[in-house]
């Protein structure tokens, strides 16, 4: 699949997500669905197209669906990222020289260097740090399912006000 494939598979968040949740192994589509907190026909309907792509694998066992996290086609896109780095390499020192220098609006910072996206899905999972005595990815999944839920209450908002009779004043 080309790299270019992937990336229009993978812009959809609810995807990504998926994918994310399979990193730590194969997972029937009914733990995909208490995961993602998302129905089974998405969830589903997502799973079809990553499988399409090539980005998912899947294995029935009984009546269930299994599906595994394919990293061939991510290591694609990492390599492709992996390209960038350099880029970005050569432009951090000039901006570290100016970080901290008197009547500079930029902190010194000490964080490491940035790793490609696709990375996140290729490397294993490491250890969660805690945040206020929960775990970063907990912190970030809820996050990231309150904007899910926020976008589709604005956009079901957006529906029943467009659907409504125009009410003008009678002449």
């Amino acid at each position: 699949m080309v790299v270019d494939d992937i990336f229009a598979v993978i812009a959809e968040p609810t995807r990504r997500e998926i994918l994310s949740a399979l990193r730590s192994g194969d997972k029937a589509v009914g733990e995909l669905v208490e995961d993602l907190q998302a129905s089974q026909p998405t969830v589903s309907k997502h799973l079809r197209v990553l499988r399409e792509a090539g980005l998912v694998t899947m294995r029935a066992q009984g009546q269930k669906r299994y599906y595994s996290l394919e990293r061939e086609p991510l290591r694609a896109v990492q390599e492709w990222l992996g390209g960038l780095a350099p880029v970005a390499s050569q432009a951090r020192p000039a901006r570290q020289q100016t970080a901290g220098a008197p009547g500079s609006r930029v902190a010194p910072s000490s964080a490491p260097a940035v790793q490609p996206a696709a990375a996140a899905f290729v490397q294993p999972e490491a250890d969660h740090a805690e945040v206020g005595g929960l775990e970063a990815g907990t912190v970030a999944n809820t996050g990231q399912h309150l904007g899910r839920a926020a976008s589709r209450a604005a956009t079901r908002a957006a529906e029943v006000f467009a659907n409504l009779p125009k009410l003008g004043r009678k002449k």
